[in-house]
């Protein structure tokens, strides 16, 4: 992890508030540029300088091609020259090994040395960052920064650096330079923040216990165990995802910055597209937005759409890692989400919503096995584990790990639903709500806390794509 969590929480975040909060507001965003490249070089600092190169290299682009807007055909050759880097750079760090690897394979007469490249951490978020600003610049969606280091704090602005959500630049063009920070921003800051963290070390962690465990035992799981198993990594992906946002988001906050929703409660979802509208918004929408709008979309007939929907959903695979799992999940959910809008969408809608969610949460579930093994043995062996009758429902071991986790899996399931927070939007208008909040908070820190110190490592799943 680029901190250790309790040097980020009791050093690292009040010293840089308290400082962001004095400096002058026309040195804000220098602090923010200066105090992010810090917090990315503590962890990864030989790959500060190629974060600042990407940055700056985007930075000439959008320059130019906003000095030079009314020339669109320049403009288009700098967006090509800019998508090219960027998914150069991003393909040699993240890609480069699978790629010698399946020359190898496909060609083993080429004998092509395995490249090892250490993948910088966040390399994903901010190429898509950096690609989102020239292209929102070359649309006229929002002005070019004459700063670099305005631009640049867009870039590495350290809340969502490391694991997102994908910031478009057109929805924060405006607040780098016009942000005005308030007391009720910075309490909801604090607030939701403090959820993410809860999310995280509190249910993410503990669901991550849960699934290591029962995979560990494998086919003597049984069946029930083993969907308890694969229940329990979605939800600790979904904590632990989501746990993140929320920090950033309410981080973002705390500096004057509003950063769109990245989760909507997915697993609520009655079909695989309310699904993919609800989980890590800002890459459905950042792939919707700069491939799939621009492939043709809906609007040149079926057999194309079709096309441009297994490019979009192959690229969301592959961009969550260089392995075949990733690409065969992202390319199972196109094939869903293009099966239920051509030919399932008008019978699902006539369904009962309880089969509805059970159609939903099966198909998502096998996704999540499909996702986690990038060994094909392996995946394809707990595959099997889910309907192997021979197994029998569940075994001994599997049902006291069970037993020892239900508490835990009951309050997963309940906070992965919108119950509190409709409780909460009865409740928050109270007279001494704000007290409560408080409490809440502060307990939540401590029992956080309490957890980091005595848990292993644990890091955020998303930080190793």
């Amino acid at each position: 992890m680029v901190f250790s969590s309790l040097l980020f929480l009791f050093l690292f975040l009040p010293a840089t508030l308290l400082i962001y909060y004095i400096v002058p507001r026309r040195f804000k965003n220098i602090f923010l540029f200066l105090i992010s490249l810090f917090f990315y070089g503590w962890g990864e600092p030989m790959f500060v300088l190629l974060m600042l190169a990407s940055t700056f290299i985007n930075y000439i682009h959008t320059y130019l091609i906003y000095k030079h807007k009314e020339n669109r055909s320049l403009g288009k050759k700098l967006v090509i020259s800019s998508v090219i880097i960027n998914l150069a750079l991003l393909g040699f760090f993240k890609y480069a090994g699978f790629i010698t690897e399946s020359l190898n394979i496909v060609m083993p007469f080429l004998n092509i040395p395995v490249l090892s490249v250490p993948l910088p951490i966040g390399i994903s978020f901010y190429t898509f960052q950096t690609m989102s600003c020239v292209i929102d610049v070359y649309r006229g969606d929002a002005p070019a920064k004459k700063s670099f280091v305005t631009f640049g704090t867009y870039v590495v602005l350290f809340p969502q650096l490391i694991a997102g959500p994908i910031v478009r630049y057109k929805d924060v063009a405006d607040q780098l330079d016009n942000r005005r920070e308030n007391m009720d921003q910075f309490v909801d800051g604090v607030k939701l923040f403090m959820v993410g963290l809860g999310k995280k070390i509190l249910i993410a962690n503990q669901m991550g216990l849960l699934w290591d465990s029962l995979r560990a035992t494998g086919q003597e799981n049984g069946i029930l165990g083993s969907w308890i198993g694969i229940i329990a990594y979605s939800l600790q992906i979904y904590f632990d995802f989501s746990g993140y946002s929320d920090m950033a988001i309410g981080l973002g906050r705390m500096l004057g910055f509003e950063f769109l929703k990245n989760f909507n409660y997915p697993y609520i979802s009655k079909t695989i597209t309310d699904f993919w509208r609800r989980w890590h918004i800002s890459l459905s929408t950042w792939f919707r937005e700069y491939v799939y709008i621009p492939l043709g979309g809906n609007r040149k007939g079926v057999p194309r759409q079709i096309i441009n929907l297994l490019i979009v959903w192959g690229c969301t695979g592959f961009w969550h890692g260089a392995s075949i799992n990733f690409l065969i999940w992202g390319l199972y959910f196109g094939v869903l989400l293009i099966i239920e809008k051509f030919v399932l969408m008008r019978f699902l809608e006539k369904l009962p919503s309880f089969i509805q969610h059970i159609y939903s949460l099966f198909l998502i579930c096998i996704g999540w096995v499909i996702f986690y093994f990038e060994d094909f043995g392996e995946m394809l062996g707990y595959l099997k584990n889910l309907f192997d009758p021979s197994a029998g429902l569940i075994g001994s071991d599997a049902l006291h790990i069970v037993i020892s986790y239900i508490p835990l899996l009951i309050v997963a399931i309940l906070a992965s639903t919108p119950l509190a927070f409709n409780i909460y939007k009865k409740l928050k208008e109270k007279k001494y709500m704000w007290l409560a909040e408080a409490g809440l908070c502060l307990a939540g820190l401590m029992l956080c806390t309490a957890s980091l110190v005595s848990q292993s490592y644990n890091p955020f799943i998303y930080f190793r794509f």
